[in-house]
């Protein structure tokens, strides 16, 4: 810890590189200016002569070397920790913004490590996340990985909703799904079509089309929607013929023809 009567000549070390490095910059990120410091360290702040010593720092910098400490082998970590609960559509908020972590861990305490350019998520020991930090504001910030595993159980759940749904449609329901299965790249979709016909037409009719459609061999949700449209349709009942007879022809009634264009001058 410095003392107090060594505190000015810290502040006036930070003062030489505000006016000397950083004045008149406009730092946009920090990776532009590391190469940049080190190039101010070789050839100016390093090589001039020190107000007080009058000698170089780059020349006491050797004699010091030697009795230099080797630094440690893991890096201090400098985060701030921050205690955060995640929500249950698998979010923690942090400055205004939302950042996703594995659905496992949905609604539970959880520790936040704040770094400046990412965050660390952990679940008591455990790293579970990982985000680039964000110093905009509501944005949400999503890792699919996180929640991939949760929506392919629920398209999973939905898919056998619907497969017992269409199961009860009739006892024609298991044949005609095993046919679709062999002749139909995308099974699910086609039950989920014609689950969604028997709410439209009813079930007596949706598990007539299945078995009109088993017979003819006709395998897929079209095929049973056209079953049903055709007999949705009323029948066209055929009107009297009409004859036409030749003496009727002939006695048309035609108005006669305007000849006036034809006397003009």
């Amino acid at each position: 810890m410095r003392k107090a009567n060594e505190k000015g000549r810290v502040e006036n070390g930070v003062g030489y590189v505000k006016k000397n490095f950083l004045s008149g910059l406009q730092i946009s990120s920090f990776e532009p200016l590391n190469p940049a410091a080190l190039h101010w360290l070789r050839t100016v702040a390093n090589v001039r002569m020190h107000g007080e010593t009058r000698r170089k720092p780059i020349d006491l910098f050797e004699e010091e070397k030697a009795r230099l400490k080797a630094l440690p082998a893991l890096a201090y970590d400098a985060a701030a920790l921050k205690p955060v609960t995640a929500s249950s559509r698998c979010r923690i908020l942090f400055e205004g913004n939302r950042y996703s972590i594995p659905h496992l861990y949905a609604s539970q305490k959880l520790t936040l490590k704040v770094y400046p350019e990412r965050l660390c998520i952990y679940h008591h020991q455990t790293l579970i996340a990982t985000h680039p930090r964000s110093y905009d504001r509501r944005q949400d910030v999503h890792n699919p990985d996180h929640t991939k595993e949760l929506l392919a159980q629920r398209l999973k759940a939905r898919q056998q909703t619907l497969l017992l749904a269409f199961l009860n449609l009739t006892p024609n329901a298991p044949i005609y799904c095993r046919k679709l299965e062999e002749k139909r790249l995308n099974a699910p979709h086609h039950i989920q079509k014609i689950v969604a016909l028997s709410e439209i037409y009813g079930v007596d009719q949706v598990a007539r089309a299945i078995a009109d459609a088993i017979t003819f061999e006709a395998y897929g949700c079209e095929y049973i929607a056209n079953i049903l449209e055709q007999r949705q349709r009323r029948p066209v009942a055929p009107s009297a013929l009409h004859l036409t007879r030749r003496q009727d022809l002939l006695e048309l009634e035609i108005p006669p023809p305007d000849l006036s264009p034809y006397h003009r001058d």
